[in-house]
């Protein structure tokens, strides 16, 4: 709860000086300092840190805006469109990148471009305007000491896990936040289709429909079993349910590897893995590029510049790639970079990658930019609180997609 605070006090003081037409209280034109503005919680203090680092190595000073919560993606819009935006940002989707297209810098002079595969890297119109901070994986993260993954032999078996164990222990936890609510879970039913990306099209044209299809049926029962045996939530913090997961309160929660850093502030003596959502017998996990950093292409060409150099610091000095792979914890995404420091659940996500046993990430390239907490997010937060039915949820959610 203190890091929450923290991040909602750190946001409220950068939006005050976006309402004010500054980025920063400093003299207009000061060409010694960057502003940047992200959204991953889990690392903010290691954020703090490394530009502390950054600035004694450089004297080059730079000040990092944190959010938590679901509307980072709106708040950068308004502050880019205002002319006070950061210097330095992550977008976090395909659609995103296509919005701000107009504001996006070209990245292609950095130093370590062409040691990331092209695949990875964000482009737009011929430009590189990308540039991928991690690898990530998401499922079902299990205490190895409650749930052996191998019993998870399709989507019955665990709904039955939930009802033998109640609400005394919870089987799969969830929290309240967009993302974790009605995003990254629900990517599973479309990635486990023959060709994710055509079946996304044939549903936002209203030529298939979700309540027909097999995958999406078992989704929902799954939701529908979770109202049923498990706490609301909608009422869980994704801090709450990360701490109810350390502490042994809960057997899983649907997270990434990112969720690791959020265990640091309790004893875990236990060991953790990543399954899929067994969906149709599924094991494999969704793994993707979560965000890429992004330069201000309205931003002055002196802090253009000093973001250039501050990027090829980060994943070139040995500095900067000791929080990379160390303070971050995250998987590397240039060639010959190392982490001999991985947890337990990137690890894992590594494990996935190199042996293929992975899904696409569909909600990240494929969904329209905003759905997720404009419409899916508020759809399943009545389904929750209301006695929707799974066939009424279904229909909401595909009328989420078409309009």
């Amino acid at each position: 709860m203190k890091k929450f605070l923290a991040l909602v006090l750190a946001l409220v003081m950068a939006l005050s000086l976006v309402a004010c037409g500054k980025t920063a209280p400093t003299e207009e034109g000061s060409a010694n300092k960057i502003t940047i503005f992200q959204q991953k919680a889990e690392i903010a203090e290691q954020l703090q840190a490394m530009a502390a680092a950054y600035t004694a190595e450089t004297g080059v000073e730079v000040e990092v805006w944190a959010q938590a919560g679901d509307d980072y993606y709106t708040n950068l819009k308004t502050s880019l469109s205002s002319e006070s935006g950061p210097v330095v940002f992550t977008l976090n989707s395909d659609a995103e990148i296509t919005e701000v297209k107009d504001y996006l810098a070209d990245l292609s002079g950095l130093s370590f471009i062409g040691d990331i595969d092209s695949t990875l890297v964000a482009s737009r119109d011929g430009k590189t305007v990308g540039i991928p901070m991690t690898a990530e994986g998401f499922g079902l993260v299990y205490n190895a000491d409650l749930v052996d993954p191998a019993a998870l032999t399709d989507m019955d078996a665990l709904i039955a896990m939930m009802k033998e164990n109640g609400k005394e222990l919870t089987t799969l936890g969830l929290s309240q936040e967009s993302y974790f609510l009605a995003g990254h879970m629900f990517n599973f039913p479309f990635a486990l289709q023959s060709d994710p990306k055509d079946f996304c099209q044939k549903v936002f044209s209203g030529e298939v429909k979700l309540a027909d299809v097999p995958e999406f049926q078992q989704y929902a029962n799954l939701l529908a079993a979770i109202r049923e045996y498990q706490v609301n939530p909608v009422e869980v913090t994704y801090d709450n349910n990360c701490g109810d997961f350390a502490t042994g309160k809960t057997a899983m929660i649907h997270q990434g590897n990112w969720a690791y850093g959020m265990f640091a502030d309790y004893d875990v003596n236990f060991d953790m893995g990543i399954t899929g959502l067994p969906i149709n017998g599924n094991s494999k996990i969704c793994v993707g590029i979560p965000s890429v950093w992004c330069v201000n292409a309205d931003a002055s060409e002196e802090e253009q510049a000093l973001a250039m150099d501050f990027l090829n610091w980060l994943y070139t000095s040995e500095t900067g790639v000791d929080y990379l792979m160390n303070q971050f914890g995250f998987i590397p995404v240039v060639a010959g970079m190392t982490s001999d420091n991985m947890d337990p659940l990137s690890a894992a996500v590594a494990e996935a990658c190199a042996t293929g046993n992975v899904l696409p990430w569909t909600f990240n390239t494929e969904w329209p930019a905003g759905i997720i907490d404009v419409k899916l997010a508020p759809i399943t937060e009545q389904f929750f609180t209301t006695d929707m039915s799974t066939a009424e949820y279904l229909e909401a959610i595909n009328a989420a997609f078409v309009g």
